[in-house]
Formats: C-alpha cells, structure tokens, sequence
C-alpha cells in the first residue's frame, strides 16, 4: 500500500530483535519497499504499482489502453460465474503454501548443505488470497456444501428457479445463484483451512511442538454475500467488518476462552510484542490484548475505531456510529437490541448520550489524523 518506505511494522519490530520474519503469499504492498520489514517473502503480488514507477512518461503510458470490457467482472458476472473451477485465486494460494512448507524444511532442517537458520527465532506468516473472489472452487467442495449452506432470507425470491429478484444497485439473482456463490465460499474456506493444515503438519514433520508456537488466524475483511443486498465488503455492517481472530498458544494460555470484547486488526502489533517480549515502539494506536488472553481483570476500554477513506465506524460495546463525512446522513445501530442491523437509531433520544460520547470519540480520532499528517 501508499506508506513511507521502510515505516515501522510488526515484521521489521520482530526483525530487529534477530526474528526471521518470511511472509508467503498476499501482501499488496505496491510501493517502491516491497518488504515493509520481511526478511524473506515468496508472493505472486510483488509488484510496483504504475503510479510508484520513478521517472513514468505519461505519454508513453497514454499509448497503451486496455480493450473496452476488460477488466474487474462485476457483481453480475461474478455471481452468475460462481461454482466449479480453479481460479487464479486458487493457484495463488497453492504456490503461497508450497513455498511456505519449502521454507519450512530449509529453516529448521537445511540438510541440502547443512545450513538450518533455526538458532534464531522464526515469524511465519502465510497470507491466502481466499476466499476472494472470484468464487470457484474444486467440485467436491462445491458439491459438497451446495444443498448444505443458509443464505441470507432476504436473497430469497418467490419463484427461486424461474425469477430473479433485485440484489443490490447492480445484481439480479435467484436463489438458486445466491446458493450457488455461498456454496463456493464456503468451499473456499475449506480449502483455506486444509492450506494451513499441511503447513501445521510440515513444522511437525520437521519437529516442532506446535503446543509452543504462537498461532493467530485472522482475515482483513469480510463478505457481504448479498446481506443487505450487497456484495464484496467496502461497507461497515458486521459481515463485512468484522473478522476472525483466533490466537493459540497452548503452552501460554491457560486454558481456552472466547472473548466478546472490541478489539482492533492493529492491536496485534502491540500483542505479539507483548507476548514475545519485544519492547513495543513508541507513538502507535495498538494495544495488547495480551491481558484479555490471560484472563486479566483490568479494564478494558471497549471501543474500535475503522476507517475507509471518508468513512469512519466508531463502536463501543453494542453500540455502532457509521459516520459518512457529511455525503450521507449518520447511521447508529444497536446490535445488542438489532443484531442484524436493520434500524438506525440515530434520533432515538433514548441514545443521545451514548451517540455523544460515540461522536466525541470519532472527533478525538480525526484530531489525531490531523497531528500526524
């Protein structure tokens, strides 16, 4: 992404306390430093985006243009091709996780010349692309789950088979297709979870107690799968943003618990230090959850903060601000009293002085963008 090359990240935090940091498969770091602390990355997007390319002549970029029609399928085009295949999505993530277990033998065994690097420690990172679109997958997955799946009621129309039914500004749908594209996630998440089962079992193989690794599992973003008659993510209701966060670490927990609190993706930086002992950088937003996975009784201030572009999602405990900047009216909805996010509150005088302190929370948030910029 558009961040100052060599900035602090997780990766070079970890790196400069002698960590082999190697991250397989997505990144998307477009910008002149690829690495953005890696030590060591195998990915089908290393690339540099046009817009980083020193020197560029816009005239002889202006010569070349793609054809009319190609580019991005749209939400039509993607639904109506969901099922059976094996995309470059796919493709992606095998050569990710081969790379990863490849990696695997040659830091803990390094027997074609006897050099292993396993004296210093090893922050493994591999990154799937699934389940992304476009939404295909092998036959016995999608077999498998297609008469398996919910779909969201609303995706529903009366005659399933022979009607479609308005899914959003730009899809038109039957059941049956809207069945057919969850089938095919769900099957990308299968896929997903068999990825990093053979990476599990290679670290075995090679002999390591996976009781004493760290292990997180996480997503950047969720799916609307046509729920609120959307598609793709790019919108702050709870399907799209809010994700997995599973942190293992057998041998440093005890016991397992399952946490309700709000957290954020960017406190991990601070909870990976924490955990490993790495003092954290100064002038970061992230807090270690550390406490919460001990069963700490210390307080916990429970709000999260995320932004795309103009649009900013303030939440704290059940209660969620959508803020538009101004080009579309405010949303607040209680997901405690209307878990599926169907009224806004934000008039219901009943909630103005939570929606006060909701807004004095986002405007302490864009003073601090301000500061650094």
């Amino acid at each position: 992404q558009d961040i100052e090359p060599f900035s602090m990240t997780f990766a070079l935090r970890f790196a400069q306390y002698a960590y082999h940091s190697a991250c397989f498969g997505k990144l998307h770091h477009m910008g002149p430093d690829q690495m953005q602390g890696w030590t060591r990355r195998f990915s089908g997007d290393m690339e540099v985006a046009d817009a980083f390319i020193p020197g560029r002549v816009e005239a002889e970029f202006a010569r070349y243009q793609r054809e009319d029609g190609v580019g991005k399928w749209s939400n039509q085009k993607e639904i109506e091709r969901a099922g059976i295949g094996d995309s470059w999505v796919n493709r992606f993530d095998r050569r990710a996780r081969e790379a990863a277990q490849d990696y695997v033998l040659d830091h803990f065994c390094g027997s074609d010349h006897d050099r292993p690097t396993r004296h210093r420690p090893l922050l493994l990172k591999l990154s799937l692309l699934q389940p992304h679109y476009p939404y295909q997958i092998d036959a016995e997955r999608f077999n498998y789950y297609l008469n398996r799946v919910p779909i969201y009621q609303e995706a529903c129309c009366e005659h399933p088979r022979l009607s479609r039914t308005q899914m959003g500004p730009d899809v038109q749908a039957t059941t049956r297709d809207i069945r057919r594209v969850t089938a095919a996630y769900y099957g990308m998440i299968d896929s997903m979870d068999d990825h990093y089962a053979r990476l599990a079992a290679s670290l075995a193989e090679v002999g390591e107690d996976l009781d004493e690794w760290i292990i997180v599992y996480t997503s950047d973003h969720g799916e609307m799968l046509g729920q609120h008659g959307i598609w793709e993510k790019t919108q702050f209701y709870e399907a799209s943003v809010k994700v997995p966060l599973i942190i293992s670490w057998p041998k440093g927990f005890a016991g397992g618990r399952r946490l309700s609190e709000n957290v954020n993706l960017c406190d991990l930086f601070a909870t990976l230090c924490d955990l490993c002992d790495i003092p954290m950088p100064a002038g970061t937003d992230s807090r270690s959850l550390a406490p919460l996975l001990r069963g700490s009784d210390q307080p916990w201030d429970n709000v999260t903060i995320s932004q795309l572009g103009d649009d900013y999602m303030v939440k704290r405990d059940a209660l969620k601000l959508i803020d538009f900047s101004g080009h579309a009216p405010a949303v607040l909805f209680d997901l405690e009293r209307d878990p599926a996010e169907q009224n806004n509150y934000i008039d219901n005088t009943a909630y103005a002085g939570a929606l006060s302190k909701l807004q004095e929370q986002l405007s302490s948030y864009r003073s601090l963008q301000r500061k650094s910029d």
